[in-house]
């Protein structure tokens, strides 16, 4: 039987009685519900931030503005930021995040429409990974960018 990404990172965390929180912003939830889609999710599974907004990755995740400010919600800093937010407000041993431009509107020349980056918050460190997405829809790129997450998550517990 194959098993998707999230059943993957289940099997490698409920043996470690590692758990496992959630910051989203461009899946809007997305990625907890393929998550809490595995049978015994609650085994690993803490919970998970919805911050669509500025404001919301500032207060409900400890996002420095100055970091906002200087570079961007749609960033590496940024996800790492709101990767160690959920860790740390959720109580978690590892965190994923998700922010991006997930279109129409929105990006720039440096990170255009279709630009995500995932953040990763494990017991080593932090770090994010930029991926692109382009001529996708919004519902494309929100389910690649669940992909992606899931997938770096399960590529760091293979190590």
């Amino acid at each position: 039987m194959k098993r998707n990404v999230a059943e993957v990172v289940a099997i490698a965390l409920r043996p470690r009685a590692e758990t496992l929180a959630v910051a989203e912003s461009c899946t809007g939830g997305m990625l907890a519900a393929a998550l809490t889609d595995v049978p015994g999710a609650s085994a690993f599974f803490r919970g998970g931030i919805v911050a669509y907004s500025p404001e919301i990755k500032i207060s409900a995740l400890g996002v420095p503005a100055d970091l906002i400010a200087r570079f961007g919600v749609v960033s590496a800093e940024c996800a790492k930021a709101m990767a160690a937010g959920a860790a740390k407000k959720i109580g978690a041993d590892f965190a994923l995040s998700t922010t991006g431009y997930a279109g129409p509107d929105g990006g720039d020349s440096e990170n255009p429409v279709g630009t995500v980056f995932v953040g990763l918050c494990t017991p080593a460190g932090t770090s994010s990974q930029k991926f692109f997405f382009p001529e996708h829809s919004r519902e494309e790129l929100r389910t690649a960018t669940v992909a992606a997450a899931l997938e770096m998550l399960a590529a760091n517990l293979r190590q």
